[in-house]
Formats: structure tokens, sequence, C-alpha cells
């Protein structure tokens, strides 16, 4: 009977690898095809990994919460003759194993103790993270002690050097390792270093950040006259596009000596999840009116929650919203991803005087500050303003968005 291996899929777009997160099967079990076998989770998901075909599970080769590269052998199905060649399924085990490198080879290892597995996080959407760079000089021998701890230089900025000119040597990372092993350490998440990495990749820019305090009465207003209600942000999300649509430029990427313009308005917005943020996609958020956007944005809050946003609604955006505001700040500095030129934020709505000319006193108003953080290589500050203004009068009217 040959034996089948199962593979790692590749779970979606730069996915290059999957944390074992629940066997659903044990070894000796009888499977049909398409059954899932195991749950894996990757950076921005929760998924399943299904049997190629029928037949009884021979073997697991995987270890929980371990992870695994996209291709890696995960264990072996015993399958008829006949399933394997209709399938083609049918190669020896033999030979796979002669191109697949076992999943148990592939596995991470532990922290500070050796060479980790040569697979970097990823975050769906966005580019393949390539390794940092540090802004000080670091000897030969440095880098490759550090990229076999898979630490990046930004890992030492708390190192004080005893080298010349206060260059951190191969003895100080040596004792700084051995400090840090003192110290109660716990397993950073997959998304965690992803978050960690998209930021240290955004901040190579210049960034910077104008605000803007907005009048929220009129949102307030027209809001209780919808069903279902949309969300402030969504409010905000809808005025960005509709602001972008009107000059694209503002939402371009500086690569080399040309700005790309994007080629759709796609915007996405930041949720909060276990242990990081994800950012779900709304597409060509300039073209759907608000009424016909609530039902698909509260769906997908609900999905990036659970961590199983559909791969089409991942990635690819040009712009995010994030609502820092609901953690009662009312001012904040959010960063662009990295794949991205600008941000928008948007505070908690506090209750302030405002002077109204024609009752010439000062009135209660409901009002929010709104920030933009950008990629000052692409904007500066008049045009950064402006585009806010120009968010701001959107706002003023939300019966247009």
């Amino acid at each position: 009977m040959p034996q089948i291996p199962i593979i790692m899929p590749q779970l979606g777009e730069s996915i290059a690898e999957a944390t074992i997160v629940r066997l659903l099967v044990k070894d000796g079990d009888q499977v049909q095809a398409d059954q899932d076998i195991m749950e894996v989770e990757t950076n921005k998901a929760t998924m399943n990994v299904v049997s190629p075909c029928p037949g009884k599970l021979e073997k697991f080769l995987v270890k929980l919460n371990e992870s695994y590269p996209v291709g890696a052998v995960l264990g072996y199905l015993d399958a008829s003759a006949e399933d394997a060649a209709r399938l083609g399924l049918d190669r020896p085990a033999e030979e796979c194993a002669e191109k697949c490198e076992p999943a148990a080879e592939q596995g991470s290892k532990s922290p500070f103790s050796g060479k980790q597995r040569g697979v970097e996080p990823t975050v769906r959407g966005l580019p393949v993270p390539a390794n940092a760079v540090g802004a000080s000089y670091m000897s030969p021998r440095m880098k490759a002690r550090m990229d076999e701890l898979g630490l990046h230089a930004a890992d030492l900025s708390g190192v004080a050097g005893s080298g010349a000119a206060g260059r951190v040597t191969i003895k100080d990372f040596e004792k700084f390792l051995a400090n840090l092993e003192k110290n109660k350490l716990t397993q950073a998440s997959s998304m965690r270093v992803a978050v960690a990495d998209a930021m240290r990749r955004s901040w190579t820019r210049p960034i910077a950040t104008v605000a803007l305090p907005v009048c929220l009465d009129t949102v307030l207003v027209h809001r209780k006259t919808c069903d279902p209600k949309p969300g402030p942000a969504l409010y905000a999300l809808r005025a960005l596009a509709l602001a972008l649509s009107e000059n694209s430029a503002t939402a371009g990427r500086l690569i080399g000596n040309k700005i790309v313009h994007p080629s759709s308005i796609d915007v996405g917005f930041a949720v909060e999840a276990e242990d990081g943020v994800l950012v779900p996609v709304i597409r060509n958020a300039d073209k759907k009116p608000l009424k016909e956007m609530v039902e698909r944005y509260n769906e997908l809050i609900e999905l990036a929650r659970q961590r199983r946003l559909p791969s089409d609604a991942t990635g690819g955006s040009i712009a995010t919203i994030t609502n820092f505001g609901t953690f009662g700040l009312t001012w904040a500095t959010p960063i662009p991803l990295p794949e991205q030129t600008l941000v928008l934020g948007m505070g908690a709505g506090r209750l302030v005087p405002s002077w109204d000319a024609k009752k010439a006193q000062f009135v209660p108003v409901m009002e929010a500050n709104m920030t933009l953080s950008f990629d000052h290589r692409v904007l500066d500050g008049g045009a950064a303003g402006r585009l806010l203004s120009r968010i701001a009068s959107l706002l003023a009217q939300p019966e247009k968005l």
C-alpha cells in the first residue's frame, strides 16, 4: 500500500510557514479525502490542512506549537494504489523524502540555542520581510552570530558597547545574551513577530504626522437615522476613500524616482486581535456608498477577531484607518504599514466649547482629533494638511458619503 506524504500547503500569498495548533485525528485513524486533519496558524489566520485522499493515517511528523515551512512533509497516509494513481499521488515515500525535507527537521528551535529555522515571519499581502540592517557598525563575526540567533540590530539598542567609539563587541553581545537568560522569557507569537518586523521596516522611512480637531455632531445625527448604524471609523474610511479618489498621488508609493499611483482605492482598517492587530480591507471603497459597506465592515471585524479573514480581504490596501479613540486616547501617532504611504487615526470624541458666531456664544460640540501619519518622502505637510482638511469637510456632510 503506497504511503502518500501530507505536505504543508501554500496557505496564502506570501505565507511561508504555519504553526501546528491542533491535531484533529491520530495515528491509525481512517480519513476521507479533503477531511480536516490538523489545524495550523499563520501570522494572520487559523486554517486547516486536509487529507489529500482517503486512507489510514500512518503517522504525523510534527510537534504542536512548532512552525513548519510550506512544502514540509507533515506526515504520511496509507492509501490504496488506485486512489494514489488516480490523484497522481503515487510517488514512493522514499522519492518524496529525497525532495522534501521532513517536517521534524524543519521545526523551529528554542530562542538563543543554535541556528533557528530559515523561515522568516510573513504577513499576508505584505512583502516577505528582508533581514534588517543595523545603523551602527557590526563586525562580520557579530552579524554571523546575530543571524544564527535570528536577531536584528534593533534588538541591541539597549546594549552599552565597550569597543572603540562605543561599538558593541562580540563580548558585549554574549554578556547581553547571558543576562537575558536570567530573566523571565516567553515566546513571542508569530503575529507579534510579524507586527514587529512590519514596524521595523516602516520606520526606515521618514514618518511625519499632522492633526486636526473635527466636529462629529453631523456624523452622530446622521448615524441615528441609519439601520444598521455605521461605526465612526467607517465614516472616516469612506471619507478617506473619496478624498484619495480625487487625488490618488497622495496615496502613491515612491519607488526610485517614480510615484506609483494605486490602481484602486482599497482601504484597510485596524482591528485589535489577540497579541496583535489585523487589517481587513474593503475593496474599491470610493465606489461603494456608506450604507452598502456597513454589513461587510461588521463581518470583517468579527472574522478578524477570530483570525479567519478570507484572502480577498487582506493585503494590497493603499491606506489604513485606525480608531485609537476606542482606548480612550485623544491623540496618537500611528505608523503606516511598509506598503502604504499613510494611515488615518481617529481619537476619542469629547464635548468641547466651540464659538457660535450666530449665537455670539460658546456652545458644546462633540469633537475628535484626527491624525494623518505619512511618508514624508511622498507628501509634505501642506499636501497632508489639505488631505486631512478634505476628509473633515466630507465628514461634515455624512449624507453624501
